[in-house]
């Protein structure tokens, strides 16, 4: 939209640019994603050996909500790149889409630095490794911080406010294509 211009026509709304970009379009096979994976965390709330309480629970829901969060924050740096480069999709795929494949293994597989990046940079880590951690009480025996897993939905919200942030920056920089 900014290359051909057509980013104009959103600043003319009276609305809010960031509701208006995620408005545009909407693909059905995100709702199949969010399905499949709703049915895999039934099955294996099933089949874990987890006492569920009422805050694991309020942990469980959290750290859903915080991790589409963090990779709507992702989303939202996309895009807030294309103000400044012409064809930075692909480098930032590979962290949005990346860290889908990255965030399907434990963090512990990883080198020291790659489980540093995605704990301090982009914290994928906090949308389920270490919720999951807490819930299946895992988390002394890794050397991570204890509690980490419960203020992780947290840091997804306040990525997701910090990108927000840079996307007004990106706007507030903007300049037209004039075409």
């Amino acid at each position: 939209m900014v290359k051909s211009g057509n980013f104009d026509r959103i600043l003319l709304r009276p609305r809010s640019t960031v509701l208006q970009l995620f408005g545009q379009e909407l693909q059905l096979m995100r709702f199949g994603r969010f399905a499949q994976g709703l049915l895999i965390l039934t099955w294996a709330t099933m089949t874990l050996d987890v006492t569920w309480t009422a805050p694991l629970v309020v942990l469980l829901i959290g750290s859903i909500l915080g991790g589409a969060a963090i990779f709507c924050a992702l989303f939202i740096l996309q895009a807030t790149l294309a103000f400044w480069t012409t064809e930075s999709l692909e480098m930032i795929n590979t962290v949005t889409y990346g860290g889908v494949e990255t965030a399907q293994y434990p963090l512990t597989i990883y080198r020291k630095w790659f489980r540093r990046f995605f704990m301090y940079v982009i914290p994928l880590a906090c949308a389920n490794f270490f919720p999951a951690m807490t819930i299946l009480q895992r988390e002394r025996s890794l050397g991570f911080p204890v509690g980490l897993g419960w203020i992780a939905p947290f840091i997804g919200i306040v990525f997701f406010l910090v990108s927000l942030r840079v996307w007004g920056f990106g706007v507030r920089h903007y300049r037209s294509t004039g075409s």
